[in-house]
């Protein structure tokens, strides 16, 4: 990779119930990644102990007193990659899942301008997909359409995804103590950097699961994720398209809300006043409940469709360049 040369590379490995993977996953570690940073989110094993006794000079071990999720760990190294410096910095989980030889084409598109940040994408490869375990194919396909709705990145494949590289100025740019802590950091990361207009690529790159087990709880995930999922769209929309700019999404979705809202409303009303009487609903009554509503829906389709129009393509060095 002619592009490394010049570029200070970092490494982030968040550390929980990892102690039989980190040590390959360190050594796997390619040569021009100038710093390894390893954060022991409290875990309960001999992670550190062997993140030690590996001597490598590139590495540098944050611990954590209490246990503080993903999201945490990921701040915990954000920072201190900013204090070291570092040009980028690549998120590496510490579970052996990520292939450290497939670092250099993610890191591709950053390094040559092309990109804020680059993301992996599992899915480009059916045979792969075939290889990944069935439900998580099946969760991934229904949390993958809410966080691209959630984040307005409609062209990633695999949202969802942790490996990935992002230039740390982009990083200062936002508030890393917000960031969520747990297992939404992914998800709430995208969002967040959707609020900025950072522009986020897609590089294909293999599915590779081990021997690992994951800690993650499909019943907390369809409780806990699309509401905060809804609520990172809603703040999303009201900056990128209210404080940043306004733009044909806003009068649409204005527009869109109170007919939804109206005939919903009107319509659930005279159902409720037909099963009581008797008495069905003329045809003008219903197209009164039904017009609003097919309006409405059809504001939202043509919101949604200037949104996935409006995804950040260039990187915000050039905007800020051109400006």
């Amino acid at each position: 990779m002619s592009h490394v040369q010049g570029a200070r590379i970092g490494v982030v490995i968040p550390a929980y119930r990892v102690a039989n993977q980190i040590t390959h996953v360190i050594e796997g570690i390619p040569s021009f990644v100038e710093k390894i940073i390893v954060v022991d989110d409290a875990s309960p094993d001999d992670t550190a102990d062997r993140v030690v006794a590996l001597n490598d000079n590139r590495v540098i071990l944050l611990r954590h007193d209490a246990n503080q999720g993903v999201g945490g760990a990921m701040r915990t190294g954000f920072q201190e990659s900013i204090r070291l410096g570092l040009d980028v910095v690549v998120k590496v989980d510490g579970d052996d899942q990520m292939d450290p030889d497939e670092m250099p084409q993610l890191l591709e598109p950053v390094l040559r301008g092309e990109a804020d940040m680059a993301k992996g994408n599992r899915f480009h490869d059916f045979g792969a997909l075939r290889r990944m375990p069935f439900l998580r194919v099946i969760g991934n396909a229904g949390l993958t359409f809410l966080v691209k709705l959630a984040s307005g990145y409609w062209q990633l494949f695999d949202p969802t995804n942790g490996y990935f590289a992002i230039r740390t100025d982009v990083l200062e740019m936002l508030n890393l103590d917000r960031l969520p802590r747990r297992y939404f950091f992914e998800s709430g990361f995208l969002i967040r950097l959707g609020i900025i207009g950072a522009a986020v690529k897609d590089v294909p790159i293999g599915a590779r699961y081990g021997d690992e087990h994951s800690s993650l709880s499909v019943v907390r995930t369809l409780f806990e994720f699309p509401p905060r999922l809804c609520w990172g769209l809603l703040q999303r929309l009201f900056w990128r398209y209210v404080i940043y700019g306004f733009s044909p999404v806003t009068v649409f979705l204005i527009l869109a809300a109170p007919l939804l809202v109206f005939g919903l409303w009107y319509g659930i009303t005279v159902w409720l006043h037909s099963q009581a009487t008797g008495v069905p609903a003329t045809a003008g009554t219903v197209m009164l409940a039904a017009m609003p509503i097919i309006i409405g829906f059809q504001l939202v389709l043509q919101a949604i469709v200037v949104d996935i129009d409006s995804a950040p393509k260039a990187p915000l060095s050039s905007r800020r360049k051109s400006d």
